[in-house]
């Protein structure tokens, strides 16, 4: 099977860190979501703007990505938590895509608050199978001091490699 992970990441790069760790684990393809129209301002402004987008179910425009989700089987897709769900630019991601016959691997990371991001990234993942799901916790002051333990990621990516990885 072929492996993509695919990721977006904003403030202190933490689910980028993650993504980064999966990459190195299975040597698998890997591809950063986005925005068209980056976000700009503080970092209180661009949470503000976030919360309006997710409460308005926006969905920004994305830049295309490095590879096509379509010739892969097994997608990583990775985001942080913005307002109890997945990032508006995840979202258009998922939404855009067809997973029918396919597996996605959901993470996410948050700052103490995970809500429902992982079951609404498999909701919008129309036609996916789904393999282990991970959630990562970071401080809670939007920092990146990683609060789970690093056993679980390391497990989790070994987890992802010995069932998905071509490289395993």
């Amino acid at each position: 099977m072929n492996l993509l992970i695919v990721y977006y990441s904003w403030s202190n790069g933490n689910t980028q860190k993650i993504a980064e760790q999966l990459r190195l684990a299975t040597g698998a393809d890997i591809a950063r979501i986005e925005t068209v129209k980056p976000y700009e301002g503080s970092y209180m402004n661009v949470v503000n703007q976030g919360q309006r987008e997710v409460n308005q179910g926006y969905k920004p425009d994305i830049r295309p990505l490095e590879y096509d989700a379509a010739d892969y089987d097994v997608i990583a897709v990775g985001t942080p938590t913005w307002w109890y769900t997945m990032a508006p630019a995840v979202k258009t991601f998922l939404e855009a895509n067809d997973f029918t016959g396919k597996t996605v691997i959901p993470f996410m990371t948050h700052g103490g608050w995970p809500g429902h991001v992982i079951k609404d990234m498999k909701q919008a993942a129309k036609g996916a199978e789904f393999g282990p799901s991970l959630e990562v916790q970071f401080d809670s002051n939007g920092g990146s001091d990683l609060v789970s333990d690093a056993g679980d990621i390391d497990r989790w990516a070994a987890d992802i490699k010995s069932k998905y990885s071509e490289k395993a």
